[in-house]
């Protein structure tokens, strides 16, 4: 037996449900640059990297070799202004394409304006995976906030947008540290010691093996919510902070290995390569957010060396 194995499933995380959607809702730190705060991409697989560390660890200046998570950036479309006050949605703006509109099941009435008098600006916008190999025909539709002094200022840059597609670069630069947000891969319901990872008992204890030994104490006479017992396992939303943006590039050849992404197939888009690793399954929307626990400067990275041996 492993003593010094730690235990796994953090109990900070209550309820262990199902996400409700694989849309995830997140929350928007403030910011007084005028530009969009927030993206989107598909996760398409891991990949072999080397790169110079530019942090101050020991290999400060060194050429490191790492693990790195591609996420494919399609464009996004930026449909509609959506203004809020005291927190509640007062009047909202659509772009006059009525194709992209009709995509989402949008019938435009009347033009309205969005009023000066607002407390915040988003920007209306749904991703594009039909220009992806993924297979998946609705586009998901979400909010992204904008950043700037004040909303009338929001307003006027959002109102540039307006119809137009956003890429990622127009967003995020290389080198800078983001938030990652996404639903984990599920795993369905599992007991708890693959849960919340107890040791399995000794086969002449009870009769049973992978089961808690107790359920509690005798007062209160009633099981607690922190006994690890049975339930969903997986598909949790999850945010990861301080990731950083390693690459933004157009160039597909880079990146694509001989054969492939295993389960997703071969990058048609931009794509975005980012340190480490990244909740959720292959295929899966994965949102990014500027970070909001970080405030050191953008340095560049200096990738060296992609791999693109196959994943098989």
């Amino acid at each position: 037996m492993d003593l010094n194995k730690p235990r796994r499933g953090s109990r900070a995380y209550r309820p262990r449900k199902r996400a409700e959607t694989q849309v995830p809702e997140m929350f928007w730190p403030a910011c007084t640059d005028a530009r969009v705060i927030g993206f989107a991409a598909y996760k398409a697989g891991m990949t072999t990297i080397a790169y110079i560390d530019q942090s101050e660890s020991p290999t400060k200046g060194q050429e490191v070799v790492g693990a790195a998570t591609v996420l494919e950036a399609p464009p996004l479309f930026v449909y509609g202004i959506r203004g809020y006050k005291r927190k509640s949605i007062t009047s909202e703006i659509y772009a006059d394409n009525e194709a992209k509109l009709k995509l989402l099941g949008i019938k435009k009435t009347k033009k309205s304006e969005v009023k000066e008098d607002v407390d915040d600006i988003r920007l209306l916008v749904f991703a594009q995976p039909s220009k992806t190999l993924i297979g998946k025909k609705h586009p998901e539709r979400f909010e992204l906030a904008l950043g700037g002094k004040d909303a009338k200022e929001k307003l006027e840059f959002a109102k540039n947008l307006l119809g137009k597609e956003l890429k990622a670069k127009d967003v995020f630069k290389s080198g800078e540290i983001i938030d990652v947000i996404a639903i984990t891969k599920g795993k369905g319901w599992q007991g708890p010691v693959k849960r919340f990872g107890i040791n399995k008992q000794r086969p002449k204890s009870t009769g049973k093996r992978r089961h808690v030994g107790t359920l509690g104490q005798w007062h209160p006479a009633y099981v607690l919510y922190t006994v690890p017992q049975g339930g969903q396992h997986g598909y949790h939303k999850r945010t990861e902070l301080n990731k950083q943006i390693l690459k933004i590039s157009e160039s597909q050849d880079e990146i694509n290995p001989n054969g492939g992404f295993p389960h997703y197939g071969f990058v048609k888009n931009d794509f975005i390569l980012v340190k480490g690793s990244v909740p959720g399954p292959t295929k899966r929307l994965v949102k990014l957010r500027i970070a909001v626990r970080n405030n050191a400067p953008i340095k560049e990275a200096k990738v060296t060396f992609v791999s693109n041996e196959p994943k098989q």
